[in-house]
């Protein structure tokens, strides 16, 4: 899952899983977002969008949001207002972070990701490639001079808890 694109406005990014098995603690997977201003691109988030919040300027929004993974389709959907951004953020890093402690992406059934701006998917993928992990980015968008805004789709793994993923997740890469 990988690729960029240029020029987006309206973003929603998908997530799914199946329920765990009968008797077990359920998976609960969460989509986290941080949004980073053109001060300080790498660096502390102006904000962060995640379950039971959304940001201060209504541009990005969880619109539906599981505990468990029970559900038809996706469990969990988030939408990105990019065109609505103020012109001083500059960059939004999405992840995805399993809210239970020991457990990693090869411990959850039927995991996916859509991205899709309308109607037309731009990326879609699954965590195989980052099974030990407890939390991954799965997208960065990046606001060009121009304003236009550009999306990075990579999956990326993390081996960190919700609250130290938060605090990395939009860190310079190597």
């Amino acid at each position: 899952m990988s690729g960029v694109r240029k020029g987006l406005a309206k973003v929603e990014i998908a997530l799914r899983w199946d329920p765990s098995p009968a008797g077990t603690p359920a998976h609960d997977l969460d989509i986290v977002a941080a949004v980073y201003g053109a001060a300080d691109p790498y660096g502390r988030p102006v904000h962060l969008v995640h379950f039971g919040s959304r940001s201060p300027d209504g541009t990005i929004t969880l619109n539906r949001d599981s505990h468990t993974g029970q559900g038809f389709g996706f469990d969990e959907v988030m939408t990105f207002e990019l065109d609505r951004m103020a012109a001083e953020l500059r960059r939004v890093v999405v992840g995805v972070v399993i809210q239970a402690g020991s457990t990693t992406f090869a411990d959850v059934a039927g995991k996916g990701l859509r991205i899709r701006e309308g109607y037309t998917d731009l990326a879609e993928g699954d965590f195989a490639g980052v099974p030990d992990a407890t939390a991954a980015t799965v997208a960065e968008f990046t606001r060009d001079d121009s304003g236009a805004w550009s999306l990075d789709a990579a999956v990326r793994g993390f081996e960190a808890d919700p609250e130290e993923y938060a605090r990395v997740m939009g860190a310079a890469r190597g």
